[in-house]
C-alpha cells in the first residue's frame, strides 16, 4: 500500500509543486517593479483562483466517480465521466465568457483596488479571462487521468503548461516590456498548449475508450443526476473555501500596499506547501475511491491510515524547512528591502501552518475519494461559520490576528470531518 500510494503521491507532488513555481515566478517578476505590481498579480491571482477553485469540482468529482468506476471495472461508466465532465467544463467556460465584465468589475471592485493598483489588476483579468475554456476543460482531463490511477499524465501536462507560461511571461515581461500584460498573456497561451497536450495523451493511451461514448448514455438520466449532484455539493464547499482566502487578501488590502504585498508573498510559502501535501490527498482521493469502488473495507481503511501518515511527515517537513530558512526565501520573491522587514515577524505563522492544516487537505481526499460530497460540503459551511466569527473576534490583532483565523479555519475543517466521520465510517455520503 505504502508503494501504491508513493507511486501516486510523488507525480502528484512533482506536478502540484510546479504550480506555486508559476505563481512564485509570476510575484518575483513583479517584485522587481513595483508594490503595485506585485499586488496586482497577487489580487488578480486569487481572483482566478476564487473562479477556478469553485469549479475545482469538475476535477475532484470525477476522480472520485472515475476512480470508483475503475474499481468496478465499469468500462461504460469511466468513459462517460469524462465526456460529462468536459462537456460541463466548456459549458461552464462559456458562461464566464459572455459575463466577464459584470464578474470582473465585481471583483475588482470587492479586492478593494484603488489608483494604480486597479488599473493594473484590471488589465491582468481581462486578458487572463480568456483562458477560461483551456482551464476548465484540463479540470476534467485531469480528475479523470487521476481516477484512471494515472498520476504521470497530470504530471507531464503541469510540467508542460508551467514552462511555457513561465518562458513566455519572462520574455514578455522583460524582453517586451509587457508589464503585467506579459504575465497575463503566458498564462492564457499556456493553458492551451496543455489542452492540446491533455488531447494527444488521451489518444496515445485511452483510444479504447472511444467506442464507449454514447449520446444516450452520457446522457443518462440517472447518471447526470448523481454526476451533477455530487458535483454541486463540491462547488458549494469550494465557494466557502475560496470565499474565505478571498475575504483574507480583500482584508489585507485595508492594510494598504505594504501588508498586501507582504500577505502576497507569504501566502506563496502556503501555496508552496499546499500543493505538496495534496499530491497525498491526491492519491488518497485515486485509492479510497477505487477500493471502495472494489467494495474492499480494510484496503480502503488502510490507505486512509496511510495517507495522513504520510501527508504529516510532508507537514513537518516543510514546517522546518520554513522556520529554519523562511527569511532567505523572502528574497526569491522580492528585493524591496521595505516588503521584507515587514515579513519577517509573520514569518512565525509559516512554520506552524503546514502541520495544522494538513489534516484537512487529507480528509478531502478521503471524501472525495467516498464521493462523500453531502459530507464534505457540511463541513466546510460549518468551519466557514467558524471563519469569521474568530475574524470579528480577532480584529484588533492586525495581521497576526489575520493569520491566525486562516489556522483556526483549517483546524476548524479537520475537526468537522474527523467528527462525521468517526460517527459514519465507510457508509458516509
Amino acid at each position: 500500500m505504502n508503494k501504491e500510494i508513493l507511486r501516486l503521491a510523488i507525480p502528484n507532488i512533482l506536478s502540484n509543486i510546479s504550480i506555486p513555481l508559476l505563481s512564485t515566478v509570476d510575484t518575483a517578476l513583479m517584485g522587481r517593479l513595483s508594490e503595485a505590481h506585485i499586488g496586482a498579480v497577487g489580487v488578480g491571482a486569487m481572483i482566478f483562483n476564487f473562479v477556478y477553485w469553485n469549479f475545482g469540482f469538475l476535477r475532484m468529482g470525477t476522480t472520485g466517480l472515475t476512480a470508483q468506476a475503475y474499481g468496478q471495472n465499469n468500462t461504460l461508466d469511466i468513459a462517460n465521466n469524462l465526456v460529462r465532465a468536459v462537456l460541463v467544463a466548456l459549458i461552464l467556460a462559456g458562461m464566464i465568457m459572455i459575463l466577464q465584465v459584470p464578474f470582473g468589475q465585481a471583483s475588482i471592485y470587492l479586492m478593494n483596488a484603488t489608483g494604480e493598483q486597479r488599473f493594473l489588476l484590471e488589465e491582468y483579468f481581462y486578458i487572463r479571462i480568456w483562458a477560461a475554456p483551456a482551464t476548465l476543460a484540463l479540470f476534467a482531463f485531469f480528475g479523470w487521468f487521476f481516477g484512471m490511477q494515472n498520476a504521470v499524465f497530470p504530471l507531464i501536462l503541469t510540467i508542460i503548461i508551467n514552462v511555457v507560461n513561465i518562458v513566455l511571461s519572462y520574455v514578455f515581461v522583460w524582453q517586451l516590456n509587457m508589464g503585467v500584460a506579459g504575465v497575463a498573456w503566458g498564462t492564457v497561451v499556456a493553458q492551451y498548449v496543455g489542452l492540446l497536450g491533455a488531447i494527444f495523451l488521451f489518444f496515445k493511451k485511452y483510444t479504447t475508450y472511444l467506442q464507449y461514448f454514447k449520446k444516450e448514455s452520457i446522457l443518462k438520466l440517472n447518471e447526470l443526476k448523481r454526476f451533477l449532484i455530487i458535483n454541486r455539493d463540491i462547488f458549494i464547499r469550494t465557494v466557502c473555501l475560496t470565499f474565505a482566502f478571498g475575504f483574507f487578501y480583500s482584508q489585507s488590502s485595508t492594510e494598504g500596499e505594504l501588508m498586501l504585498a507582504v500577505n502576497v508573498i507569504l501566502m506563496q510559502f502556503v501555496n508552496w506547501m499546499s500543493y505538496a501535501v495534496d499530491g497525498f490527498a491526491f492519491a488518497s482521493e485515486s485509492l479510497v475511491g477505487k477500493y471502495v469502488g472494489a467494495n474492499n473495507e480494510s484496503k480502503t481503511r488502510k490507505a486512509i491510515r496511510l495517507s495522513f501518515f504520510w501527508g504529516m511527515i510532508m507537514a513537518l517537513l516543510y514546517s522546518l524547512f520554513y522556520y529554519g530558512f523562511g527569511e532567505n526565501l523572502l528574497y526569491v520573491f522580492t528585493d524591496k528591502s521595505n516588503v521584507i522587514e515587514a515579513s519577517l515577524p509573520f514569518l512565525f505563522w509559516m512554520a506552524l501552518f503546514p502541520v495544522l492544516s494538513t489534516p484537512c487537505y487529507i480528509w478531502d481526499g478521503v471524501f472525495i475519494g467516498m464521493t462523500a460530497s453531502i459530507a464534505m460540503r457540511n463541513c466546510m459551511i460549518l468551519a466557514f461559520v467558524v471563519f469569521f466569527l474568530s475574524y470579528y473576534l480577532l480584529t484588533d490583532y492586525g495581521n497576526h490576528g489575520l493569520w491566525l483565523t486562516l489556522c483556526i479555519f483549517m483546524i476548524s475543517r479537520t475537526v468537522f470531518q474527523w467528527l462525521v466521520f468517526q460517527k459514519r465510517g465507510l457508509e458516509l455520503r
